[in-house]
């Protein structure tokens, strides 16, 4: 399986501490941001990695990375978005890195607890098809940022909701995701969203139309450090008093 860690975006929410940066460069802690991304996938058995990043500060992840080798990654490779087109068209952009194997993708603004290495490992028991990973959110108003599942009686997720007024269930589904090699060819058949985008969670309910989707839900923190000022401190803050990626 290879990994494939997206770090584009304006970093907008996080304005003005981005005017002058990536946002996956910003510390956590006493790390650049980026790094806990690796870390997570590393720790999950996977040396083989993309960063896909864009904009002006893109030579920068050059610069920290280098080959990868300080960082666990066997084999390090990079990925440029020449414009802001979504998560699912920078996903696209590793079509020929990832090859006909498995993949992990993460965003680099995530950032949790414990390690996914058992997720990792659920993910390859399955015969095909993808996997989520959920985190339990106690407040609706959080909720309505995220994209929440909706999950029927025996647990199976019927369908991905982006942003809803009315939460489908109490969950929030994380910017980790595996995929078959099936997902390039979903991820060319899309067609862009309102905003102009490819967007993720059409990859994700495209699965969800075939039953071929599964989830995990996280134990312990989870957070994303790029969704407002207030959350990457509130990260920041976690990080420093607890750790990440632990066990």
């Amino acid at each position: 399986m290879k990994g494939v860690i997206l770090a584009g975006g304006t970093g907008s929410r996080l304005h003005p501490l981005t005017r002058i940066t990536n946002k996956h460069l910003l510390p956590i802690h006493d790390r650049p941001m980026i790094a806990y991304a690796i870390e997570a996938v590393v720790k999950a058995g996977i040396t083989e990695l993309m960063v896909v990043s864009g904009g002006t500060h893109a030579g920068e992840f050059l610069r920290l990375l280098g080959n990868g080798h300080d960082y666990g990654i066997d084999r390090l490779s990079y990925g440029y978005q020449d414009k802001p087109g979504g998560i699912a068209e920078a996903l696209g952009l590793a079509e020929r890195f990832v090859g006909g194997d498995r993949v992990l993708v993460m965003l680099g603004d995530n950032i949790m607890e414990r390690s996914i290495r058992h997720i990792a490992e659920n993910f390859e028991r399955q015969d095909k098809g993808a996997r989520i990973v959920l985190s339990a959110v106690d407040e609706p108003a959080h909720l309505c940022h995220l994209g929440v599942p909706e999950l029927d009686g025996d647990g199976r997720v019927t369908r991905i909701v982006e942003k809803p007024n009315d939460p489908p269930s109490n969950y929030g589904v994380t910017g980790i995701y595996f995929y078959d090699a099936d997902v390039f060819q979903v991820v060319a058949e899309l067609e862009p969203s309102a905003r102009g985008e490819l967007e993720i969670t059409d990859v994700n309910n495209y699965y969800v139309a075939q039953e071929a989707m599964s989830y995990d839900v996280l134990d312990g923190f989870w957070g994303d450090a790029g969704e407002s000022i207030d959350a990457y401190y509130a990260v920041n803050d976690f990080v420093r008093a607890h750790g990440a990626n632990k066990g």
